[in-house]
């Protein structure tokens, strides 16, 4: 199951790869072995370890924290399976599997803790080809398949080893593995006739020049080896060179140009002046007419009060409070300054969950869990007149909260991002192909900003067309088209996980009625 995210083009393994944790299940089960939660926790860990290892560079504690946290809500799901297995007979117990566990990775969407990572669906990110469908699905749909692929497959095996299989009659026969060829071919098939619709989805009457400068600057020693100034003069001198050719030129057509998230942290809320980071971009912008800039920013709102006007604001002084947002800011010469702040924050990082509760335990520990705002719901940027989503890194994991941005009216997506707090490990190769199931589900073409790599360009129908080298600075001048159409998936959102969830809950009112019948 690691495999998929770690290997390009090897996605359809995930399609047979719970096959042997389901055997193990029945073997241990027809053999009464005790503690059989053993061997299944073991494997989510091995798993979860296998992919997701390199969280640890950023954060040992939450990394170790994130596989086990996680692995054991996968054990759980298990669990229950097993213990369904008690009043349930036949194939019913192994629908109940499916359906919680989907019903689980939807919820872990919206929960206040969330890493879907790991969802079943994110198999497919570096094999776009086999999952155009996402279009009306999302990667939920994607998940919906794996467990029908593997629960088929060991339901056939089961037969086989029962003695089964060989009783059945020839037409029974030739309807299983039939059965069987269709679910594992209708939806590549599927595919292939939606994709050779987008093979020219870069093509488009109305387009957006984008410039993205990847600075290259080490987050780990950006505040200790050099200056903000120095910063700025780095990410300035890429774009001067870059944009020589439309200096003044009030007629040239509009121009989006990317910087990293996180790029500076002097942006005050409401009070743009008090930066030299927004004042050096806004003076340097008047001479590129039609050049609009989007940065990332730590950005901050100042409170007076004589009490904490909410549980995530920090005192910095008598009676003055602040709170903390990790935004993107669109800027251009003329001093128009459009935000957004972050809304899918990782948690402890960046965000206290429950902060009623944990933010007064993070008060006593000395402040050492990160207390960002986010916004209540999305808004766009505006590239001159050009409606512009833009996800703030983790934002681009979570597939129907990205749609809102299509339906608040992007035209076109930006993403970006700072993934060097992972070094060179899969975190960041993921975190890029993760885009392309955003670009699928959406069908808007994305220009993706990391501060150390990879820089994209990504076509509507997840094909990466421009990338740059990890760790070296960079610059990619290309163009997106600008879209209008809407998906299935964005216009009637996550119907796979909410019909799952659906029959979860009805399945476990059953179970429930059940056991308090015997």
């Amino acid at each position: 199951m690691s495999i998929p995210f770690l290997v390009p083009h090897t996605g359809l393994l995930a399609l047979f790869g719970l096959v042997p944790l389901l055997c193990m299940e029945r073997i241990a089960t027809m053999l009464e072995k005790k503690r059989i939660w053993t061997y299944h926790y073991t494997a989510f860990v091995l798993w979860n370890t296998f992919t997701t290892f390199w969280v640890c560079n950023a954060t040992i504690g939450g990394g170790i924290f994130a596989i086990l946290a996680n692995s054991l809500q996968m054990s759980l799901i298990f669990g229950l399976f097993r213990l369904s297995k008690r009043k349930f007979n036949g194939s019913l117990p192994y629908m109940f599997l499916m359906v919680t566990w989907i019903a689980w990775e939807r919820f872990y969407f919206d929960a206040e803790i969330s890493w879907p990572w790991l969802v079943l669906g994110n198999s497919f990110a570096r094999t776009t080809w086999a999952i155009q469908w996402y279009e009306f699905t999302g990667s939920l749909g994607g998940s919906l398949w794996i467990w029908a692929c593997n629960l088929s497959i060991f339901g056939l095996l089961v037969s086989l080893s029962d003695g089964r299989l060989s009783g059945w009659n020839i037409k029974a026969k030739a309807a299983s593995v039939t059965g069987l060829i269709i679910l594992f071919a209708a939806p590549l098939i599927s595919s292939g006739v939606i994709g050779s619709g987008y093979k020219d989805s870069m093509e488009s009457d109305e387009k957006l020049d984008v410039l993205i400068i990847q600075p290259n600057i080490d987050p780990y020693s950006k505040f200790q080896a050099m200056t903000q100034a120095q910063q700025n003069g780095i990410l300035l001198s890429q774009a001067e060179k870059a944009l020589e050719y439309r200096k003044a030129d009030s007629t040239a057509a509009p121009l989006l140009v990317l910087a990293p998230e996180t790029f500076t942290n002097d942006i005050t809320c409401g009070d743009y002046q008090r930066s030299r980071t927004w004042k050096g971009f806004t003076s340097f912008l008047k001479d590129y007419p039609g050049v609009n800039l989007l940065f990332g920013a730590s950005s901050y709102d100042y409170i007076s009060a004589s009490d904490a006007p909410s549980y995530t604001a920090r005192e910095v002084g008598k009676g003055l409070w602040v709170e903390s947002h990790n935004s993107a800011l669109m800027i251009d010469g003329s001093a128009k300054t459009e935000i957004f702040h972050k809304s899918k924050l990782v948690v402890a990082v960046e965000h206290t969950p429950y902060p009623a509760v944990f933010c007064k335990i993070d008060d006593l520990l000395g402040g050492v869990m990160g207390r960002c705002v986010g916004q209540p719901e999305i808004s766009l940027l505006h590239a001159g007149q050009v409606p512009v989503g833009c996800a703030v890194c983790y934002e681009s994991v979570f597939g129907e909260y990205y749609t809102d941005y299509v339906r608040k009216g992007a035209r076109a997506m930006a993403i970006i991002t700072n993934d060097a707090w992972w070094g060179d490990t899969p975190g960041y190769r993921q975190h890029l192909r993760y885009a392309s199931l955003r670009a699928i589900e959406t069908r808007r073409a994305i220009a993706r900003c990391a501060n150390t790599g990879i820089s994209a360009i990504i076509s509507p129908s997840g094909k990466i067309t421009e990338r740059t080298p990890w760790w070296e600075p960079a610059v990619i001048e290309s163009q997106i088209p600008l879209r209008d159409d809407i998906t299935f998936y964005v216009s009637h959102g996550d119907i796979t996980g909410r019909i799952c969830t659906f029959i979860f809950i009805l399945l476990l009112l059953a179970l429930i009625v059940r056991f308090r019948a015997s």
